[in-house]
């Protein structure tokens, strides 16, 4: 044994109690549900949830990220669908019920889908968590950790209702208005700030908006306050907001996957020729066509780095004109590497496909 001198010893001994006392693990003694909702009806978007995004269902993310998540020790998707359910059962998650209609609907809140689930689950399993997380399907792009650090807040402090991640607002709220039916304007927020609308933002209060990535609820929150968030609530910062709602957003966090996927390798590209490749011709005479070569580097760089590239066209697909040696005596002069050239897309004003990624946003995968 080590003859150490008193203070020493004491001091050491304090440390370990201190270490044993506080455990950041400690949520392993909490039954935490990590809950995604995913109900089948959305109009902006139909079948939003099980969209295909950069190569799987939307709402595969956020069963993914749950069941990754060191804090959740049981993951459900709460859906009205047989199809979703079908889906969720096959990508890990629970679906031990399908969610009724009258909590599916446009405007069904997030409370009335958790106390439906808690009240299934302590009737038909005897289960209550300690701890609910909301993991919205409309949010693919997460980090995992986020979770952990949220539920250890709560359980850091009893007092917590909820904690709720969110953002800088992007927009002032001091510089909103509502409109009165007369079109006269008043402050959305009244505040004791002197014409607080009339100042630089820079000096204004800064502002949270919440982004829909992660909410912490304690369970006696819903089921006992009927409240998604209770009276106090702890705000977790994050930087992003990747929240889909329109086709916009979809194309925009695609590409955001798509970029963090490391595995570049051993992927296929489609390469339209046409406006990607070559500049767009008048009258669709290709033989005037000319590189765009900041295009092709990429195009060349996927190629070396193993990837499979096709190219396509629609050239003579309406006037039947054989455009087949033009087009490979242009790939060859321009040096395209590629490995198969493919005739016959057919002639469209707009072309849409599920994973559609801008050719700048392949600068990201070129290291």
């Amino acid at each position: 044994m080590l003859d150490l001198n008193p203070l020493v010893y004491q001091y050491c001994l304090i440390i370990v109690i201190t270490s044993m006392l506080y455990n950041p693990m400690s949520y392993s003694n909490y039954k935490i549900l990590g809950l995604v909702p995913a109900r089948s009806g959305s109009k902006a978007i139909p079948n939003k949830n099980i969209l295909s995004l950069a190569g799987k269902p939307m709402m595969a993310y956020s069963i993914e990220h749950s069941l990754k998540c060191r804090s959740i020790n049981r993951t459900i998707v709460s859906t009205d669908s047989e199809l979703y359910a079908g889906i969720a059962s096959s990508f890990g998650a629970e679906v031990p019920f399908l969610r009724p209609a009258e909590y599916s609907g446009d405007l069904s809140t997030d409370l009335e889908v958790f106390i439906h689930c808690l009240e299934w689950l302590e009737k038909n399993e005897n289960y209550r968590p300690d701890i609910c997380v909301q993991l919205r399907p409309t949010h693919p792009v997460r980090n995992i950790d986020d979770i952990d650090k949220m539920v250890q807040i709560m359980i850091d402090d009893p007092s917590i209702d909820s904690v709720r991640s969110v953002v800088k607002s992007p927009d002032s709220p001091y510089k909103m208005w509502f409109a009165n039916s007369d079109n006269t304007l008043r402050p959305v927020i009244d505040t004791d700030i002197r014409d607080a609308y009339n100042l630089p933002r820079q000096v204004l209060p800064e502002t949270y908006l919440q982004n829909a990535s992660i909410d912490v609820i304690r369970t006696d929150t819903i089921v006992k306050k009927r409240s998604m968030t209770g009276e106090k609530i702890s705000g977790y910062i994050m930087d992003e907001i990747y929240d889909i709602d329109t086709f916009r957003d979809l194309s925009e966090v695609q590409n955001r996957i798509i970029q963090k996927d490391e595995r570049i390798s051993g992927k296929t590209f489609c390469f339209d020729i046409d406006g990607v490749i070559s500049s767009l011709t008048p009258d669709n005479n290709y033989k005037s066509a000319q590189p765009i070569e900041s295009n092709i580097d990429i195009i060349n760089a996927l190629y070396d780095m193993g990837n499979t590239i096709i190219l396509f066209t629609a050239r003579g697909t309406m006037t039947g004109i054989d455009w087949t040696e033009v087009t490979e005596g242009q790939m060859n002069d321009w040096k395209v590497k590629y490995h198969r050239l493919m005739f016959g897309k057919p002639a469209a004003d707009y072309y849409i496909d599920d994973r559609l990624i801008a050719i700048e946003h392949l600068k990201s995968f070129i290291k």
